[in-house]
């Protein structure tokens, strides 16, 4: 984060003339209006101003708002001493917003530090029962990974749904933390230049044949068969079943991360996928991802 003595001088002084140019703007339009009204008395003369018989009169304002007026003035003067509101100046208390943001985190962090060790301290399994853990498990779950995942977690279009029992890199406790604490880098290949336009439609027959889908064309199958194995069983297996150490997916269920229908599957042939997931080590810590692993274990393990 940065600290306001990063501001140059230019824009130091431009934010200080501003803001104490509105302040004392504000406070000489007050004097000058006072002047030239008489406060303690009214009068009939109007502005020239009617609309649908309503005139404007050239009265003062009433003394109360005046006085408000001057108030904000004053309070205005004090806040930009105090805070640092002029450019590169401090203020006379020294506040910072990451000052005051890191003395809310160490607070929070002494408060809740125990609890979060005490979880810590037992098995994923038994937290995934736990539903004051499975509580706290979601909301963390909510700030860091519903954006991607959603809030109920069931994926979108190229990421995963964490609900079911189809998992790129596995589903046990140990590898969901793992994916938390180190992020994943998965990566297909394009194979448009290397098999042809014409390879790339007959696996896609082939791959969609996989997992029954009856839209295909038996000739193209054949021949995606043939093309399959030579470029893709290493990763995807022999038998299309996918090859969870590598997050080969599975392309013989009816699971598709970027969809399955003929189109789809040749773009992610021709132009290849790289899916990311960051890890979230630094952000959350050991502790809070022992959290987060136990929800979202127990997200498929509800289907059982």
């Amino acid at each position: 984060m940065s600290d306001i003595s990063d501001m140059s001088s230019f824009w130091s002084g431009w934010v200080t003339v501003i803001v104490l140019g509105s302040i004392f703007g504000c406070a000489w339009l007050l004097w000058v209006t006072r002047k030239s009204q008489k406060f303690d008395s009214e009068t009939e003369q109007t502005m020239g101003h009617e609309f649908d018989g309503i005139a404007e009169y050239d009265n003062p304002l009433p003394k109360w708002w005046l006085v408000m007026f001057m108030a904000t003035i004053v309070f205005g003067l004090i806040y930009a001493a105090l805070y640092p509101t002029l450019g590169n100046y401090g203020g006379l208390l020294g506040w910072t917003s990451h000052n005051q943001w890191q003395k809310e985190s160490d607070a929070a962090q002494e408060k809740f530090a125990p609890l979060y060790a005490e979880l810590a301290a037992r098995p994923v399994e038994e937290l995934a029962k736990d539903e004051k853990a499975l509580k706290m498990g979601q909301r963390l779950f909510a700030n860091n990974c519903a954006v991607c995942h959603g809030s109920a977690a069931r994926g979108n279009i190229g990421f995963p749904n964490l609900t079911d029992h189809d998992w790129l890199y596995g589903g046990t406790p140990e590898k969901i933390k793992e994916t938390l604490k180190n992020g994943r880098n998965a990566m297909m290949p394009a194979w448009g230049a290397i098999i042809g336009e014409e390879g790339v439609v007959a696996t896609a027959h082939y791959v969609r044949s996989l997992s029954g889908q009856e839209t295909v064309d038996s000739t193209q199958v054949a021949k995606g068969a043939e093309l399959f194995a030579a470029n893709c069983a290493a990763c995807h297996g022999a038998d299309g079943k996918g090859m969870p150490a590598m997050g080969a997916p599975n392309l013989t269920d009816g699971v598709w991360l970027y969809g399955g229908t003929q189109g789809i599957v040749e773009m992610t042939l021709r132009n290849g996928r790289a899916g990311v997931m960051p890890s979230f080590q630094q952000t959350l810590g050991d502790e809070k991802i022992h959290l987060v692993t136990a929800y979202v274990y127990s997200l498929s393990q509800a289907k059982e």
